[in-house]
């Protein structure tokens, strides 16, 4: 008899982060879900009707107990953990003469300490089991830097965790572990909530000249969770707008 699996979104109560527990929810999973804020959990699980495979686990995930906190849930409620999903960011794009040393605390913090304990704890716990998926969600101007939009923090940050994630998949690939990123472009969800003339903006960045959908954040990272043969790798989905200069 097959075993239900378990995955561990961060970042689960809003945008991306909620498709992506539902996506996983839909395929009878077992869900952990982080977020910095206890209510705005249980906002999102009073949303998807309290389903009885979804624990909530609230904590900074900037912090390493939060990370190890997760994993001990998980166990202790579910058993073992065979995806991590790193979703948790944030994204302040301004001049580099305008970034404060708050927006680099707070960068490092959610992106960068926001991705390594948690893959940490993934790779403790999945290498003594043998298997495991660790993915990230990190950000296409990483990959293709745009002068219309100044984002150095985003740039240095993102584009650490996007060779990160190189490193890591030669590291744990003895292991059977599979260490990818999604790379969004921009999508539609609360972080671009706008105008009608900043969204036409934005629709400009991509060569495609439109604005992604949630949903396709969440079909490659259900194609990364289920490849066999795929690791070392980040998957751009950003209408072409890292492909190159139109």
């Amino acid at each position: 008899m097959n075993r239900t699996k378990t995955v561990i979104v961060t970042g689960a109560s809003s945008g991306l982060g909620l498709a992506i527990a539902q996506a996983f929810l839909a395929r009878n999973y077992n869900v952990v879900a982080n977020a910095r804020s206890l209510q705005r959990l249980q906002n999102m699980a009073d949303g998807l009707g309290n389903p009885r495979n979804l624990l909530l686990v609230p904590g900074d995930i900037s912090l390493p107990e939060t990370a190890a906190n997760l994993f001990t849930l998980s166990e202790k409620h579910f058993g073992q953990v065979d995806i991590l999903v790193n979703n948790a960011g944030i994204f302040i794009a301004k001049p580099v003469t305008d970034y404060t040393p708050q927006d680099v605390v707070s960068m490092t913090d959610t992106n960068l300490k926001g991705f390594f304990y948690p893959a940490q704890a993934a790779a403790r716990h999945m290498s003594q089991r043998g298997s495991g998926h660790i993915i990230t969600i990190t950000a296409s101007i990483a990959m293709q830097p745009n002068r219309k939009i100044p984002a150095l923090l985003p740039v240095l940050i993102k584009g650490g965790l996007n060779q990160a994630i190189r490193g890591l998949a030669l590291e744990l690939a003895p292991h059977n572990i599979m260490v990818n990123g999604v790379a969004p472009g921009v999508i539609a969800t609360p972080m671009h909530e706008s105008d009608e003339q900043s969204l036409e903006f934005l629709k400009g960045l991509a060569p495609t000249e439109r604005i992604g959908h949630p949903q396709d954040i969440v079909d490659a990272v259900l194609y990364l969770a289920d490849s066999t043969f795929v690791t070392g790798t980040v998957l751009t989905v950003d209408g072409g707008a890292s492909a190159g200069v139109w």
